[in-house]
């Protein structure tokens, strides 16, 4: 598909003020998207919005097609009349950070009030509604809907420790569990269900703003999810289910030791002879929530770091081939045009290059890795091609001032930018919009000149990740910085 010129911002739903201590899909979002559409943005981009597990992390989700309760709106239901009394504001006393601990256990009492008051009370309407729903996320919902039950009757702990029926999804165990706990798998379906009815009321109000959302794909799925239990034959797991390979990368910017990520690896060959239907089911699914799909990790198609089982670090891993061409090539044929933009940071080779340009994709270029004093780094502007997606920075990344104050150095990128040090933000977002990149997103921290300590994720840590959020007093401050994007936009023909 072809990527239209334009530019953008990386937000995620998390991190949108809210009076819940998270952000929703609520009138906030609502208000973004018009924030957007005034400055001239063509789009908006989000981390994963899978439920999350251990660590926070969006990367690390219980489904790879659920969604994420935490960001369900309660005010939207209350005004549909499926919550009634006060909310549970223990978890929402924090505007700057996620308080996860303290808002889980808040916000689940909330919603399952609102699911219980739904299926008692539910007029005709709104039930044909759901079971519609039910029938069209057939693939996933069920299986989705008993494993978090099951989770919570074995006190949340991961699947491989439940006792052998359930782990192994014995057939009479199963039913057993859905007649004794159906109102808790009744819960988690209705929960999706209003996920879902949210999720498609913002999308369409995206639409009619003419704001395209940029969804993100994370390559592979959490160990502790229902896609592994539900599907032990695709992944690379041991006669115990247990992980024998596990996902990560070698040493790189990121790390010294490389990442260990931990997540199981698929078994490609036995994908193949399914003519990788769950992946045709995954994609499909996401192309209907979002019109465009970073993928992440993508040369893990082409060539993947696997990592044995027990490792300590991801440097004892080895490169082993993916499914390459003939996997895009299956997924074009069930799917037609892919509206994937590639994650094709890190150790790139011909080979991954060759891939991404077989199937025309757009890759990503970061202008934090650019300035390394060679010419010819491909993150430089004066390098870009077209068909990419620029960013100051991604999750990954310090914020472009925590990056910039952090230099030891700071000769190289003023030389290059032809600035001084107080004028450094602007120059650089004027470089950022001017690159003849078809897509341009910056971080919302970024657009605010926000220090490290709005930082969304440090790759390699397990504490103090994903809990950044804008607060109201930010937001209602950044007129004049979207007013000023909306100018850089207009002038270098992103509008």
């Amino acid at each position: 598909m072809t990527m239209p010129r334009g530019s953008g911002l990386l937000l995620h739903i998390s991190s949108l003020p809210s009076a819940e201590g998270i952000g929703t899909l609520g009138r906030e979002a609502f208000r973004w998207i018009d924030r957007l559409a005034g400055a001239g943005q063509r789009s908006w981009q989000f981390l994963p919005l899978g439920p999350t597990g251990y660590g926070n992390s969006p990367y690390q989700s219980y489904s790879a097609f659920a969604g994420n309760p935490l960001l369900i709106d309660l005010e939207l239901l209350r005004e549909q009349g499926w919550l009634e009394g006060e909310t549970q504001k223990e978890g929402a006393s924090d505007s700057k950070r996620v308080d996860y601990e303290r808002l889980r256990p808040c916000k689940e009492a909330d919603l399952r009030r609102a699911c219980r008051l739904f299926h008692e009370r539910a007029p005709r309407p709104w039930r044909e509604r759901f079971r519609a729903f039910e029938l069209a996320q057939v693939a996933w919902l069920e299986d989705y809907a008993l494993f978090m039950t099951l989770h919570r009757l074995a006190e949340d702990q991961p699947w491989n420790r439940w006792e052998e029926d359930w782990k192994h999804r014995d057939p009479g165990a199963m039913e057993q569990v859905r007649r004794e706990a159906f109102d808790e798998i009744e819960y988690r379906k209705i929960e999706q269900f209003f996920f879902f009815e949210q999720w498609e009321a913002l999308r369409k109000y995206a639409k009619e703003k003419g704001i395209t959302l940029i969804g993100d794909l994370p390559i592979y799925v959490s160990y502790d999810s229902s896609d592994c239990w539900a599907h032990p034959e695709i992944f690379s797991l041991d006669e115990k289910l247990e992980p024998a390979f596990v996902a990560g990368v070698p040493p790189d910017y990121f790390s010294e030791t490389g990442q260990l990520w931990g997540n199981p690896l698929y078994d490609w060959e036995r994908l193949k002879a399914t003519g990788y239907r769950w992946w045709i089911e995954r994609l499909e699914h996401c192309f209907r929530l979002f019109d465009w799909v970073r993928i992440d990790h993508f040369r893990g198609f082409e060539a993947y770091w696997s990592i044995p089982a027990g490792a300590e670090t991801a440097r004892e891993g080895e490169w082993r081939p993916g499914p390459g061409e003939k996997f895009f090539q299956a997924l074009e044929d069930a799917l037609g045009d892919l509206p994937l933009i590639a994650e094709d940071l890190g150790i790139i080779t011909p080979q991954v290059e060759a891939l991404r340009d077989r199937f025309a994709l757009p890759g990503m270029k970061v202008l934090q890795f650019a300035f390394d004093g060679n010419p010819s780094n491909p993150y430089l502007p004066h390098n870009h091609r077209r068909r990419c997606v620029l960013y100051t920075g991604t999750h990954d990344n310090d914020t472009l001032m925590g990056w910039f104050q952090s230099l030891s150095d700071r000769r190289y990128v003023l030389k290059y930018l032809d600035c001084s040090g107080e004028d450094f933000l602007w120059t650089m977002l004027r470089s950022h919009q001017c690159s003849v990149a078809a897509m341009a997103i910056l971080p919302l921290q970024d657009l605010l000149g926000l220090g490290s300590e709005a930082r969304m994720n440090v790759p390699g840590t397990a504490e103090g990740n994903w809990e950044w959020r804008c607060t109201p007093d930010q937001m209602a401050g950044s007129a004049e910085a979207f007013e000023r994007l909306g100018m850089l936009s207009r002038l270098y023909g992103r509008v």
